[in-house]
């Protein structure tokens, strides 16, 4: 995961600066490295991008890109008071690394899976490998020239992992199956909603435990948010 901080500023002729295992898991410490050595980027994960606020994170002439899990509204709202730019990355380790990425937009601070990189596609379609319309969740995969090989002496698990690309004409495509629930947007943005494996019936009725997830933490005053299936001794669920 480190081959974009690693890579990225080298091949425009910038410093790479490598913090110690110690710094990066003190705030105070890393705090003091960033300032120490005028970064003026960084990749971090959402912990670690909190664990810099606690320390006191103030505004500074900083490009954060954030990625390795969902970016909440919360979070991104924080960040982007004080820094140049935020970033939202996203990629599972199987599409090395990173497969979109999206500039967090100031007025709603509302992070979004963003467009493909370059090489790359991105497709939502669902159990039948169709499409889904605007608005519909579906299964996100992934296309291109990063995908990984499959895993290592795994082949049953690449096999339903990375299947057949029915999108393309190239001999041997292939779509990587992420798990991840997302949806169009009208105006074009992929909005994360969770993991597809997160959902549950109610009376008869599917409900993706995520999708609501994602909602709730919209909110400026809900930092995280978690909901369950509960059910009470008479085996009635609710949320």
């Amino acid at each position: 995961i480190a081959a974009l901080e690693l890579y990225l500023p080298l091949m425009v002729g910038a410093r790479v600066v490598v913090a110690s295992r110690e710094v990066a898991n003190d705030g105070v410490q890393l705090l003091a490295k960033i300032a120490d050595y005028a970064a003026t980027i960084m990749q971090a994960t959402p912990a670690t991008w909190r664990m810099l606020l606690e320390a006191g994170l103030s505004k500074m002439p900083l490009k954060i890109f954030c990625g390795g899990e969902a970016l909440s509204r919360n979070l991104s709202q924080q960040l982007l008071e004080r820094c140049d730019s935020l970033w939202n990355l996203y990629g599972p380790t199987e599409t090395t690394i990173w497969s979109a990425v999206d500039r967090v937009n100031r007025e709603d601070g509302v992070a979004y899976v963003g467009k493909a990189i370059a090489n790359t596609q991105i497709y939502i379609l669902d159990k039948y490998l169709n499409p889904v319309p605007i608005g519909i969740p579906g299964e996100l995969y992934i296309a291109g020239d990063g995908l990984a090989r499959g895993y290592f002496n795994r082949p049953e698990l690449t096999a339903e992992k990375f299947i057949p690309n029915p999108f393309s004409s190239k001999p041997g495509a292939r779509l990587y199956k992420t798990g991840d629930l997302a949806r169009y947007l009208t105006d074009g943005n992929i909005e994360f909603i969770g993991r597809i494996d997160y959902q549950v019936k109610i009376r008869g009725f599917r409900i993706e435990l995520g999708e609501i997830e994602a909602f709730l933490s919209q909110h400026p005053d809900v930092q995280t948010a978690v909901v369950l299936a509960a059910e009470d001794e008479t085996g009635n669920k609710r949320l």
